[in-house]
């Protein structure tokens, strides 16, 4: 088969789709990954064919401008657990409103689509994956007459206040009758002569990476495969002192490639955390950016700053980890076993968070919440307490029963050969 992957220019967003991408190419078939050109070189340097289509988004640029502001209604628990008594129309019209303008319509600009959409006609791919916020990929699948499925690295608590917003909506009277992101699709679609539909924004089916204690169930056609940490390319090297047992309970503190990019500011000051783990008796490596070590003033002895370890190699001879609760880190660290301090900043990242807490594989703190003293307690808690540790095992050993990517490609073989139409 010739099969189009398609992911918006982030690595956090791509890299979750790598190791299907080796499977698909291992067992014989033609892979190409289209972008926006900035994800060009993560594309070639994780061993796969690029296919740069259209102009850069402007993300980073609207989220700085914007700043924290942006997420603030999507760092409400109720918002991201997906309880509908506790959401109105006017709370998720807006909310629908506010994603498409500053998000979904940002990442999939018009000449990522229109490219898109001319190389999927010229290529004719048998399917299409995407990312599920790329809907330009259901829209070239469309175009070109291929199959298509989304590719979930983390829980999908998008589509599921979507389903609620759209019961509400059609309960509703039809002059309240506004969907900003059907009407963006559609207008989209109309460029090429297409109709929209619910399947642009599902797909026909999910491949879904998260087990199924944190997948959220939505009623759609699913695909559980196992999530295979490939954390890029910039960061796979073993350095030396990553080549021996440590010698007390080593502890990984990171917070991000996205959150640094970004630019958003941390709620404690980096000097602020070394001070208060300070005297542990553990040995915290920390990944910090050049600006960030920058502030760190005092480092104490038991402190390692590093820019980038290859988290798939680093997590396996650690005892627990700080992070911000980022899709991949979070599912890194779950499918080997580390008990997490996460702080769940924003998003999915907060659901994430509180199943981990709920699951007893880790501890949750929101990040408004966020002290120097209380993440030391936190910490404290996760190291001496056993109960963490069996709790992190029994969450990668749900992991680790999910099938390979390896075993999901005879899978998609045959649904895509069922959902193939004529090209239009």
């Amino acid at each position: 088969m010739r099969i189009l992957m398609t992911s918006f220019a982030m690595d956090a967003h791509f890299n979750g789709s790598v190791p299907l991408a080796w499977a698909l190419r291992t067992a014989g078939h033609e892979v190409r990954v289209a972008s926006q050109p900035a994800l060009t070189e993560s594309i070639t340097r994780a061993g796969l064919t690029a296919v740069p289509v259209g102009t850069d988004h402007d993300l980073d640029h609207v989220v700085r401008q914007a700043g924290p502001a942006m997420y603030a209604q999507h760092a409400d628990p109720d918002f991201l657990e997906h309880r509908p008594h506790l959401l109105d129309l006017r709370f998720l019209r807006s909310s629908n409103t506010l994603l498409t303008a500053t998000f979904y319509a940002q990442l999939n600009n018009d000449t990522m689509v229109d490219e898109l959409v001319d190389f999927a006609r010229y290529w004719r791919p048998d399917l299409v994956i995407w990312e599920p916020f790329t809907f330009a990929g259901a829209i070239a699948a469309r175009a070109s007459g291929a199959a298509h499925a989304r590719l979930l690295s983390f829980p999908d608590t998008f589509l599921g206040v979507r389903q609620v917003f759209r019961k509400r909506l059609a309960q509703a009277p039809a002059e309240q009758y506004e969907d900003t992101l059907e009407e963006w699709l559609t207008w989209t679609l109309d460029r090429f002569d297409l109709k929209f539909d619910e399947e642009i924004v599902t797909g026909q089916w999910t491949v879904d990476q998260m087990p199924a204690s944190v997948a959220l169930p939505l009623g759609q056609p699913t695909i559980a495969m196992r999530y295979v940490p490939y954390n890029g390319p910039g960061a796979a090297v073993v350095p030396d002192w990553l080549r021996a047992e440590p010698t007390r309970p080593r502890v990984c503190l990171t917070l991000g490639e996205t959150v640094r990019k970004t630019e958003f500011p941390n709620a404690v000051a980096i000097d602020e955390v070394f001070a208060a783990v300070g005297d542990l008796d553990v040995e915290l490596v920390a990944m910090l950016s050049a600006a960030e070590r920058a502030q760190a003033g005092h480092v104490p002895e038991n402190i390692r700053i590093v820019d980038h370890v290859t988290l798939h190699a680093l997590l396996p001879t650690c005892s627990a980890i700080v992070n911000h609760g980022g899709a991949g880190t979070w599912a890194t660290a779950a499918v080997y076993g580390v008990p997490q301090v996460a702080l769940g900043w924003m998003w999915d990242a907060i659901y994430r968070a509180r199943r981990l807490e709920a699951l007893g594989a880790g501890v949750h703190i929101p990040s408004f919440q966020l002290t120097a003293a209380g993440l030391r307690e936190k910490l404290v808690t996760v190291l001496e307490d056993p109960s963490y540790r069996a709790g992190a095992q029994r969450l990668r050993q749900e992991m680790l029963a999910s099938p390979s990517p390896n075993d999901v490609v005879p899978v998609l073989e045959r649904l895509a050969a069922g959902h193939r139409t004529p090209p239009r």
